[in-house]
């Protein structure tokens, strides 16, 4: 036996472990889920009734403490949160007996072997990252957009975060495109909205601080080289099927010298995906410019089993309806986002300098 049939060997083995690993940590996690499940309905049958008295959840967790030397993740706080865990998601719950006396709850199998989740993904993620969702999103189909999101990215708990707080739902499927009349296959189209949203908040990058200067060509380019420099963070703000392949990628078809400013593949899309940076407003000029370079990447770049290249324009600001009014006399696929960092939303909800002036003034009153 050779060393490439050895590595093709070690490939397969290596393989089955992982898938393994990953099935027994999924197995895991489902069994803990349902039992903080069942915890939550048993302590919430019991505290919202009346029946244990004030103090009764810490003084459980101490009990179990020293019953259970060494045993975490049964604190007073977090017996609370298994709590809010049932109380959030109790309409899941289909008991086979509905006439069980509060006071005689147990915790058994047949409190959780009923449960039906909506979604499968709900018992793909931890307990901390359904934490992290019930603390920060109130509306349920944003939650279970979240759960969604979480379960198929494998997101941690950072990426969550930043992904609750750049309202990723709020711009879900509101990207102005002209995806459905330029790509063939619907589940392509589908796959495409998804993948691109109306809005991105890059917060490792100070816009104003761009917009200060002279010439728009150099902001552009200051604006990529920020990108390109925090190429991890603007992937994982992306998503994180994107691969890049380069920044000002030469096309140099017919002769002609053409630059296009950030050239990625998406994996799941299965295409190249060109973005143009404007730190202006849209103008209709650019869709011709980013027409041209799939073009030419869609002639002489792509792979014989990819999908089409798709474009976006990637502006400070654009009107919605304009875009999708002209978008759509455009025969390659594109779509166009806005940028923006947190610093500029966070500055949009503080009160102005008079305001603030007014309101101290009144107080010294």
């Amino acid at each position: 036996m050779n060393n490439e049939n050895y590595d093709s060997a070690v490939k397969v083995i290596k393989s089955a472990i992982l898938k393994a690993q990953y099935e027994a940590v999924k197995s895991v996690n489902e069994k803990q889920l349902l039992l903080y499940f069942a915890i939550g309905k048993y302590i919430s049958t019991n505290t919202r009734n009346g029946i244990w008295g004030e103090g009764a959840i810490d003084a459980i967790s101490k009990k179990l403490d020293r019953e259970l030397p060494g045993l975490r993740g049964f604190s007073g706080r977090n017996l609370r949160y298994m709590r809010t865990f049932y109380e959030e998601w109790n309409y899941l719950e289909k008991l086979p007996n509905d006439n069980l006396e509060p006071a005689g709850a147990k915790i058994q199998n047949e409190f959780i072997e009923p449960i039906n989740f909506p979604i499968v993904e709900f018992l793909s993620i931890g307990f901390t990252l359904h934490r992290t969702i019930l603390s920060k999103v109130k509306v349920r189909e944003e939650r279970l957009f979240y759960i969604k999101k979480a379960a198929e990215q494998r997101m941690s708990r950072e990426e969550l975060n930043r992904s609750i707080n750049a309202g990723d739902y709020h711009h879900k499927d509101n990207l102005p495109n002209n995806f459905s009349i330029t790509i063939s296959s619907p589940n392509q189209v589908i796959k495409a909205i998804s993948t691109f949203k109306d809005e991105y908040l890059l917060d490792f990058i100070n816009t104003e601080e761009l917009d200060i200067r002279d010439k728009q060509d150099i902001d552009e380019r200051v604006l990529e080289n920020a990108i390109v420099h925090n190429i991890k963070k603007f992937i994982l703000t992306f998503g994180k099927d994107f691969a890049f392949i380069g920044n000002q990628y030469h096309l140099a078809a017919f002769g002609v010298d053409q630059y296009i400013d950030l050239l990625f593949f998406n994996r799941e899309l299965n295409s190249l995906v060109a973005i143009e940076l404007k730190t202006g407003e849209f103008k209709t000029a650019y869709l011709g410019q980013l027409s041209g370079y799939l073009s030419v990447l869609d002639k002489f770049e792509r792979k014989q089993h990819e999908n089409p290249p798709i474009g976006i324009i990637l502006c400070k600001d654009m009107d919605k309806s304009f875009v999708d009014f002209v978008i759509n006399d455009y025969t390659k696929p594109m779509g166009v986002s806005t940028y923006g960092d947190i610093s500029n939303k966070i500055k949009q909800c503080l009160p102005s300098i008079d305001d603030l002036k007014r309101i101290i003034e009144n107080k010294d009153e």
